[in-house]
């Protein structure tokens, strides 16, 4: 009996967008404005504490609030409260998700992100049909480092050998090869990622 293939993607940019320049302008009304909003939220080094699991979302609000001009101090919460909403689906990575899962493939989403995940995920095609979901901000845990691979690989009884990895950043993707998964950095090209998996077998 052959392997059961599994291919494990990436959120931000592989299903879903993430921009944070985007988001903030989506609540502010000038460039000067969205550029003071992006640099106060989404350019901080707290953002990525966030995603880790290190700081909740009261911690974030507080530390944009207080690098922001006040002027700007309820697009901050707005934003915060709702820039998923502005995140939107990568069509042709869900499509072939969905004719992965069809033609047997296990489909998994492992993402360096808060806890709200669902947020944006849950808007996506392939979330109805998804095997499993392993995110930073509950695990404490953050590519590239490889132990949040080999959390998903013993949580849902995966061989690292059966998985393939898709993400939009490449030390992610060598952090996958190093916990024994093949990986592939997804740069937009849908022909090229399919061809890629398609080789496999």
């Amino acid at each position: 009996m052959a392997t059961r293939k599994n291919v494990v993607f990436d959120m931000g940019n592989v299903l879903m967008t993430f921009d944070g320049h985007e988001f903030s302008q989506a609540f502010t009304s000038s460039e000067e404005d969205a550029q003071a909003l992006y640099e106060g939220v989404f350019g901080r080094v707290e953002w990525s504490l966030l995603d880790s699991g290190t700081i909740d979302h009261q911690t974030m609000l507080r530390v944009a609030l207080a690098h922001t001009p006040e002027r700007l101090h309820a697009c901050v919460r707005e934003c915060l409260a709702r820039w998923p909403e502005h995140s939107r689906v990568i069509e042709p990575t869900n499509d072939l998700a969905l004719r992965l899962h069809e033609a047997g493939w296990g489909v998994y989403v492992l993402s360096n992100a808060s806890d709200r995940i669902e947020e944006q995920l849950s808007r996506t095609p392939v979330f109805g049909f998804l095997d499993g979901i392993v995110v930073s901000g509950r695990e404490r845990l953050m590519k590239p480092g490889t132990a949040i691979f080999q959390l998903l690989c013993s949580r849902y009884g995966l061989d690292p050998a059966t998985c393939v990895f898709v993400d939009d950043n490449a030390d992610n993707c060598e952090g996958a090869r190093a916990a024994g998964m093949d990986a592939f950095r997804y740069t937009g090209d849908i022909a090229e990622l399919e061809a890629f998996l398609g080789g496999l077998g």
